[in-house]
């Protein structure tokens, strides 16, 4: 019996619960449409219910910010995504553009040269490779035979002389440079008043400099002097210039002195060049041979008795 009442007293219970909860929110809902005014019930359910909603409010807000914040990061981050990529782009043209603006500028000038120097026809070819072990000695460049090029022609930029060709190609050709200690330019100073002649090769003390060898120890050679070709062997045409007197020491033998020479080229920014395939400029009057004073007087000598 007593076990069938508590069951009894429970249901009760529960069906008291019920009705409680039900009475709470038809009062809410009918509160909140306007059809009934119930000033105290009202109070006691906002009372009732304000700590919750309070909380459900920062809880909505919270959700609300950290949703918003998500979403802002999310947004800010492929933003940044897409900045850099578009950054790294325009880094990658400017650079192109400024590179082709430098080529277009130096192809420019040898242009010009090229349409100024009239006396030569020139092949504008560009630098493809260079010595992998001194960069100084030889270089290679875009145009060979199919373009008329030979050996022994000469090598300039509108600077100056660069080398001359040592092997040809179909397609490419092999070229020394004026640096190459093997190379061997005939060449004169510039001066009207000194006009002293000379030959220049690479130096071997330092790699970016020449040296104008075989010069009389009393000859009128100063530093400063522009050095150019003489135009003798008829490999470079006369008038090239090659390089400016930096300094003048005495040879070992004592009779002969040497000028160490900066050339009129920078060869660290060889990127183009021009070859001189056919030159109207003409050739240098051959050195007369000098006679002997002795053999002079002896031939005159033969030259009386004969009579």
């Amino acid at each position: 019996m007593n076990r069938v009442r508590k069951e009894t007293n429970s249901n009760k219970k529960i069906w008291i619960l019920i009705f409680v909860v039900v009475s709470v929110f038809c009062l809410i809902f009918f509160a909140a449409r306007g059809r009934y005014q119930f000033p105290l019930s009202e109070r006691i359910v906002m009372t009732t219910l304000a700590p919750f909603q309070g909380l459900i409010s920062t809880v909505n807000n919270e959700i609300r910010y950290v949703t918003s914040s998500v979403w802002e990061i999310a947004t800010v981050y492929e933003q940044n995504k897409m900045l850099k990529s578009e950054v790294e782009q325009l880094r990658a043209l400017n650079l192109q553009s400024n590179e082709l603006a430098s080529e277009n500028e130096r192809l420019r000038t040898m242009l010009a040269y090229k349409q100024a120097s009239t006396q030569f026809d020139l092949v504008i070819a560009t630098v493809i490779a260079r010595d992998s072990v001194t960069w100084t000695n030889t270089i290679m460049i875009n145009r060979g035979t199919n373009d008329g090029l030979k050996k022994d022609m000469a090598v300039i930029t509108s600077q100056g002389l660069v080398g001359n060709v040592v092997e040809a190609f179909s397609s490419s050709a092999k070229v020394e440079l004026i640096l190459d200690p093997r190379s061997a330019v005939g060449t004169i100073v510039q001066r009207p008043e000194s006009r002293v002649a000379g030959i220049v090769q690479g130096n071997k003390d330092d790699k970016m400099m020449a040296r104008m060898v075989n010069i009389p120890r009393d000859a009128d050679v100063v530093e400063g002097d522009q050095i150019v070709t003489s135009g003798f062997g008829g490999v470079y045409p006369k008038g090239l210039a090659v390089g400016i007197v930096d300094q003048i020491d005495n040879d070992e033998g004592g009779l002969l002195k040497y000028a160490i020479l900066k050339p009129a080229v920078d060869f660290q920014k060889l990127e183009e060049v021009a070859v001189i395939i056919n030159s109207r400029e003409a050739l240098p009057a051959p050195l007369a041979p000098t006679v002997p004073e002795q053999t002079a007087i002896e031939s005159d000598s033969a030259a009386g008795d004969t009579k």
